[in-house]
């Protein structure tokens, strides 16, 4: 994969995160009962509080995180990589800029939730220094809680 550049999404990208998302989470749609949640969030509005940021490779959106600060931790809501920029690292450096973000505003705790469905996140994360912390039926889905300690 050619190099990726990570910057701030902007009104302009819309219909690419989403087409990146819908990407990434199509695979689980056989094993859900329900669509997995990031396909039904409302990207335009995300986009204009300013907590997406994407990941651009040969012009092309290939992976984004959604998150922002709570008062306490830098909560993660998505991290989608389209299928094709999958298994080279991407999701790590998107985590990575989770861990600067969550730094820069003096916080030391990532949170994130993952589908129950979603057996690979499963081993991910902790492979990634997140910690299981509870799981628990919500909106519709059976959601397994992380952390990570900075």
């Amino acid at each position: 994969m050619s190099p990726v550049a990570l910057r701030p999404a902007t009104s302009h990208d819309v219909d690419a995160v989403v087409r990146c998302v819908d990407a990434a989470y199509r695979p689980y749609l056989d094993r859900m009962p329900v669509a997995p949640a990031p396909l039904l969030d409302d990207y335009d509005a995300l986009i204009e509080r300013g907590v997406v940021t994407v990941a651009i490779s040969q012009d092309e959106i290939v992976g984004l995180i959604v998150m922002w600060a709570e008062p306490d931790h830098v909560f993660i809501d998505n991290i989608a990589v389209s299928p094709q920029a999958q298994g080279r690292g991407l999701g790590r450096r998107l985590i990575d800029l989770a861990v600067e973000q969550a730094r820069a505003v003096g916080h030391t705790e990532l949170r994130l939730y993952t589908n129950e469905a979603m057996t690979e996140n499963l081993t991910y994360y902790p492979r990634l220094g997140f910690v299981e912390t509870h799981r628990a039926f919500g909106n519709g889905y059976d959601r397994v809680y992380f952390s990570r300690m900075l």
